[in-house]
């Protein structure tokens, strides 16, 4: 049996938060993906992105999806609504998660099961509706409490996968593959910065692992030196590895692995972007 770490490199370029809302920003990053021939992609679609865009109310939005589809690219379902509902954190590391570092954008950070069953069943619903092959999940901010495990486990679609900030679970079994990540946070010159020196050290280490994940967001078109950063970080990746989508990723690897121990734990999109300790070991 091969480990997935000796296998050849591949690299899954996500387009994150995909929802005719950000249709504008996505079209713009799918451009600079197309143009430089990165193929094919994971685009994360939300079903009613901040319960004001629903999916199914705008065709334009749905033939543009069926377009890619069409041409291999793959849909993820990416949440309902990517906006955490639930009350206020009581703690301090919960704080930190679910309001200041993800905007309280985490839907399913602290979801219980029934609201979380909820949520992922209308979201199956909408892809079964539509037609749209759905294998993986990836909770908004990389964020799924414990509850939402569970409902994930229990809700009878037959999901190849979720994603975390740091890795992939293999599902149903929930086996870990760690991958190396790059993300941006560009709403500031100095996130930005923490941002390219995070990038750099996910690099490192993606020299070490079978699988680079390269996640962007819709806000990263905002950036002319984003877009330019990225369109570079994307042409050198598609050089030296592989392009594949998450599903057929994970559906590459065979046999089982080890489970990890300990379950890591969910992360937002900004502490991924800009970790501390990420930084120090670049700078």
């Amino acid at each position: 049996m091969r480990h997935p770490e000796s296998r050849d490199p591949c690299v899954a370029i996500a387009l994150h938060d995909v929802s005719p809302a950000t249709w504008r920003e996505c079209a713009v990053l799918l451009e600079m993906l197309d143009g430089v021939g990165a193929a094919p992609l994971s685009l994360l679609v939300v079903p009613d992105y901040h319960f004001k865009a629903p999916v199914l109310a705008d065709r334009a939005f749905r033939n543009a999806m069926d377009a890619r589809v069409e041409r291999g690219d793959e849909l993820v379902l990416h949440g309902m609504h990517h906006v955490d509902t639930e009350p206020p954190p009581r703690t301090l590391r919960g704080y930190v998660e679910r309001r200041l570092l993800t905007r309280a954008e985490g839907e399913f950070a602290a979801l219980p099961v029934e609201a979380a069953a909820a949520r992922l069943a209308h979201g199956i619903d909408l892809f079964k509706t539509l037609g749209w092959p759905l294998h993986g999940f990836v909770p908004p901010a990389w964020l799924a409490s414990e509850a939402s495990r569970t409902a994930l486990t229990r809700c009878g679609h037959p999901f190849t996968y979720m994603t975390v900030r740091s890795g992939i679970f293999r599902l149903p079994d929930w086996r870990f593959e760690r991958t190396a990540n790059l993300c941006y946070s560009p709403d500031s010159a100095l996130r930005r910065l923490f941002s390219r020196l995070a990038i750099r050290t996910e690099l490192r280490r993606a020299s070490h692992t079978s699988l680079l994940r390269i996640s962007l967001h819709p806000q990263d078109a905002r950036e002319p030196m984003v877009l330019a950063h990225w369109r570079r970080l994307v042409a050198a990746a598609i050089a030296t590895r592989r392009a594949v989508t998450k599903h057929a990723w994970v559906a590459s690897l065979e046999g089982p692995v080890e489970a990890s121990r300990q379950v890591p734990e969910g992360g937002s999109r900004d502490r991924a972007c800009v970790d501390v300790a990420s930084v120090r070991a670049a700078s």
